[in-house]
């Protein structure tokens, strides 16, 4: 389970590096007279949740990687020895459907799993080397292609993206470039285009730069028509964005930090969060409409987790997902969280496309 400082480390991995007042961005009381988060249940009763065990029938430990939806999900599963590690579909009865099996002495995890209606596509490593891979949900796994180039992962749903039968990709290219790569599902040659900077996919066909500085995005790009918006940036200030929205943390005149968001154009700006907060996962406002954050809360010096909460730029409102939470992801529509301590705990998920 993730330690407090997972909180630090989620704006460092933003590029935030806002000076030797960055430390105290975690020591401050909420704001007296804030509006306190909404209850989940109240607020969207009809969202889709659901609980997930950290072990298999089998005893072996399970990690999910993807949720198809609330109850469904791909995941790796480790066998109790030792030796092997299975790449499994979970399904909503929890009956297993494996999709691939190798041994765990020459190969990594599965990684950055993604999938379309009938395939999913994710990463494996032999001796150090990447493969790209896909198996339908009726198909048998087979390697797309090992031609991946020095494959770039921000733990982000948009690692992979597949669009229009296709799965791309960035990788680091010569000098200060990025490498965006391409492979059709139905297997080929990948194609390979190069632009200056460090680049990240984002909802296809955009891209965003500035994953290696300090101050975050400055342009998003689309790789299609080659179209570049400028997007808002400022001293102190870390940019990060999506097609839709673009996200601003600093420091407030207190010290402590404070999230903005708002359209690449600068428009709809407004105040999200400010204090003991910070955001939850790499993407930027999920389905152009949920930014989730995690802040610390009342059980976390015991716990080591924190408060998980999703604010809804829709209705401006702020949920409480979960009071103690760790092992926060998301992917494709899905949220997933942990409960519990390392001996013992669940993930839970809620799929945000059902609220």
């Amino acid at each position: 389970m993730p330690e407090r400082g997972r909180l630090l480390r989620t704006l460092v991995g933003l590029g935030v590096a806002l000076a030797a007042g960055g430390a105290l961005l975690f020591g401050a009381p909420a704001r007296s007279g804030e509006p306190q988060p909404l209850a989940l249940a109240a607020t969207w009763p009809q969202a889709e949740r659901g609980s997930v065990p950290s072990k298999l029938p089998d005893g072996s430990e399970y990690s999910p990687g993807l949720f198809l939806d609330a109850k469904t999900s791909a995941g790796t599963a480790q066998s109790q020895d030792g030796h092997t590690l299975r790449l499994v579909l979970r399904q909503a009865d929890g009956t297993l459907r494996e999709l691939r099996k190798v041994p765990s002495a020459d190969r990594a995890p599965f990684a950055a799993l993604t999938g379309s209606a009938d395939a999913l596509v994710w990463v494996e490593s032999i001796d150090g080397k990447q493969q790209l891979w896909t198996g339908g949900l009726r198909h048998p796994a087979r390697m797309l292609t090992a031609d991946v180039g020095a494959m770039q992962f921000y733990d982000s749903q948009y690692d992979l993206v597949i669009a229009d039968g296709t799965v791309h990709w960035v990788a680091s290219g010569p000098g200060d470039q990025t490498e965006f790569r391409s492979v059709a599902l139905a297997g080929g040659r990948v194609t390979i285009t190069r632009e200056a900077g460090t680049w990240a996919l984002s909802a296809w066909p955009w891209a965003v730069d500035g994953q290696t500085s300090a101050r975050g995005a400055t342009t998003l790009r689309n790789l299609a028509t080659g179209r570049r918006i400028a997007v808002p940036s400022a001293d102190r200030t870390v940019t990060a964005c999506s097609p839709a929205w673009c996200q601003m943390v600093s420091l407030n005149t207190d010290g402590y930090a404070r999230m903005e968001l708002s359209h690449p154009d600068g428009s709809a700006r407004r105040k999200v969060a400010e204090g003991t907060v910070a955001t939850a996962i790499t993407d930027v406002a999920v389905l152009d409409r949920f930014e989730v954050l995690a802040r610390i809360g009342p059980q976390s010096e015991l716990s080591g987790n924190q408060e998980l909460l999703i604010h809804d730029l829709k209705t401006r409102q702020t949920v409480l997902i979960s009071p103690d939470a760790g092992n926060i992801a998301y992917r494709a529509g899905v949220l997933w969280w942990s409960t519990g301590d390392q001996s013992s705990f669940i993930r839970n998920s809620l799929d945000l496309r059902t609220i």
